[in-house]
């Protein structure tokens, strides 16, 4: 068995695409648009991956209220460096719920609300200011 992907609904294409790949940094592998249910499916990855670490954005066509999405869990991702990452997503109006105050991990939120994990790769960054005494912001 292997992971291929995780899908999550999504009510505004615009704004999911412009979080998930502005944003965040996924690129899109591909697309379906699937007339008959009326929906569309957009398959993203970080770049140079593809299947097997694929998120699916499903658009439905039809409006529909999916709730927050905290009983999705959450996606995460292994960064780089969580902090340029962090600072770069607040660059672009993205609120950073819980900061990496560990030098490990933060959580921000989609447009939709589906909390997303960011995780430093490999050992934690030496702590550091600002994000040391950032306070959490909402929940995450």
């Amino acid at each position: 068995m292997k992971y291929l992907h995780t899908m999550v609904r999504v009510s505004d294409l615009d704004a999911s695409l412009d979080f998930y790949c502005n944003k965040l940094g996924l690129v899109e592998t591909r697309r379906k648009e699937i007339e008959a249910g009326r929906f569309t499916l957009i398959f993203l990855a970080p770049p140079g991956e593809g299947i097997g670490s694929e998120l699916e954005l499903t658009y439905n066509w039809d409006p529909e209220e999916y709730g927050e999405g905290r009983n999705f869990g959450h996606l995460a991702y292994e960064v780089e460096n969580i902090y340029d990452l962090c600072q770069n997503l607040m660059d672009k109006g993205v609120i950073i719920n819980r900061p990496p105050r560990d030098g490990r991990m933060a959580f921000v939120r989609s447009p939709d609300g589906i909390s997303i994990e960011l995780l430093q790769e490999g050992d934690a960054l030496p702590v550091q200011e600002p994000w040391a005494s950032m306070e959490n912001t909402g929940h995450w």
